[in-house]
């Protein structure tokens, strides 16, 4: 095995805030419409829209709120990181 072999190849990163931000706006719900859902203020789903990750149990949350897989963003990025040399 090279030294290459090991390493993390680096793919584009998943914006995560910016991917929830694009699936609230295609379901034409609204900012407080998504806090009252997940239990923050809206501020707080501005910030959220502003993060390019978010810790899994608010992601979990925001999936069921917007009833999308947000998760499935990511491993679609490693899929395509295992699979393209």
């Amino acid at each position: 095995m090279d030294a290459d072999s090991n390493s993390i190849k680096e793919k584009e990163p998943v914006n995560i805030g910016k991917i929830i931000e694009e699936e609230l706006r295609r379901q034409e719900r609204t900012v407080t419409w998504l806090s009252r859902k997940i239990h923050c203020d809206r501020r707080n789903v501005y910030d959220i829209f502003s993060r390019p990750c978010i810790n899994t149990d608010l992601l979990y949350k925001l999936s069921l709120a917007l009833n999308t897989d947000f998760f499935a963003y990511f491993s679609a990025n490693l899929h395509q990181s295992n699979t393209n040399p």
